[in-house]
């Protein structure tokens, strides 16, 4: 019985994690467009979430990855370990509770700010926190086989270092060429054309952020599932959770995450409809190649890279400088901030025990989670104005509004 109302928590959680990534990552694929205007603001979202909706449904590929590459849960057949799923795999569970608990914080925290930080080391970030607290440094899968290539060293950190940079690359190059193509056209005559062809690569971006991002909602669960016993094979995701984490995460893409769309739309770039075309099709590119690979990058990171990258490759255009700085921050302290915050919630599990400890960790979790709303309730942002001007001084990631 105690198993089962664990197993239930993870769920619960996992899927508000789920959650929170659907609008957090809102920007990653229509901010360009909202910001240009191509799209409604509230036409992108419906769009967005309708297509990470069926891009959850393409791959398994990045869930095994969740599932494989993070806590060594394999004995050495290949089979899942005995002394973390014995006895309904409660060791197991309160790790993976208190790393999704560290990601939701982060998740949260960053949306408050308008700091488009990633979910995915959010979520790493938690549960590596949780496995050193609960199993030592040797209970992180680092390196896996020990090829490089493999593990957290192969699978989430290499990416994370160079997948942003290879979008501003990509993205610098191909934003040189279409200004160089349209150099000599009327604006008039471009300008239309360019915002259909962002409505495509948006929808891309969208497809493919589905065919990675929730994919990693569905190794966590299926992680829970393989540690209380309820399911054995570490190849395959049960079909019910592919549907449940599509959903989750279409339905927080749905409501918007308004304040980091914000800041990637107004923020980094006051970017035109041939930048955004770019940048956007420059993000798609790298996620379903990286997507195809099995590598659990970091949206956030791709599309922020291409539309810097955009900003360098448009003569003449202005780079804030100093936005991307804060982001550059935020991306390196995810991960041990989120671990912190999964660490001290195994603490906290451990100590009360293994049915109390949880309830309380998720009590903690609603309380925190209230807090950060009412605060982002003293200077909204919706769909009424993110657009408006970008006034530094008045960004939640201003100095003033951090502190």
């Amino acid at each position: 019985m105690e198993a089962h109302i664990l197993l239930a928590l993870v769920i619960i959680v996992a899927l508000s994690f789920d959650f929170t990534n659907g609008f957090h990552d809102t920007a990653n694929a229509m901010a360009t467009s909202i910001a240009t205007g191509a799209l409604p603001p509230r036409v992108a979202v419906a769009l967005s979430a309708v297509l990470n909706l069926v891009g959850a449904f393409l791959s398994v590929e990045v869930a095994l990855t969740v599932t494989n590459a993070v806590i060594k849960i394999q004995d050495s057949t290949g089979a899942p370990d005995p002394s973390l799923t014995a006895g309904g795999g409660g060791a197991l569970l309160l790790i993976v509770l208190s790393g999704l608990i560290g990601g939701v914080v982060w998740n949260l925290l960053t949306w408050l700010l308008g700091l488009p930080s990633s979910s995915s080391h959010a979520l790493f970030g938690g549960m590596i926190g949780a496995t050193v607290a609960g199993l030592g440094w040797t209970g992180v899968n680092w390196a896996g086989d020990g090829s490089k290539l493999d593990g957290v060293i192969g699978k989430v950190i290499l990416p994370a270092v160079m997948s942003p940079v290879l979008a501003a690359l990509v993205a610098a190059v191909g934003t040189w060429l279409v200004f160089r193509v349209i150099a000599n056209l009327a604006i008039g005559r471009t300008e239309r054309g360019f915002r259909w062809g962002q409505v495509g690569s948006a929808s891309l971006v969208s497809l493919a952020h589905g065919t990675n991002d929730a994919q990693k909602t569905m190794g966590v669960i299926t992680l829970a599932l393989l540690a209380s016993g309820s399911w054995h094979d570490t190849t395959a995701v049960p079909l019910w959770v592919k549907a449940a984490c599509a959903l989750a995460i279409s339905l927080g893409t749905y409501c918007g995450g308004w304040r980091i769309i914000r800041t990637v739309g107004k923020g980094l770039v006051e970017i035109s409809t041939p930048q955004g075309m770019a940048a956007e099709s420059s993000s798609a590119a790298v996620i379903l190649a990286s997507s195809h690979l099995g590598f659990a990058l970091s949206t956030t990171h791709v599309t922020s890279g291409s539309i810097l990258g955009s900003g360098l490759g448009r003569p003449g255009a202005k780079v804030r400088w100093g936005v991307a700085g804060r982001m550059l921050v935020a991306w390196l302290i995810t991960l041990p901030a989120a671990g912190t915050v999964g660490a001290l919630m195994w603490f906290i599990g451990h100590l009360f025990g293994h049915v109390v400890g949880p309830v309380v960790m998720v009590g903690l979790l609603i309380g925190t989670s209230l807090l950060i709303w009412r605060r982002s309730q003293q200077k909204p942002v919706g769909a009424h104005n993110v657009n408006d001007a970008w006034d530094e001084e008045s960004q939640p990631t201003s100095p003033t509004m951090a502190a």
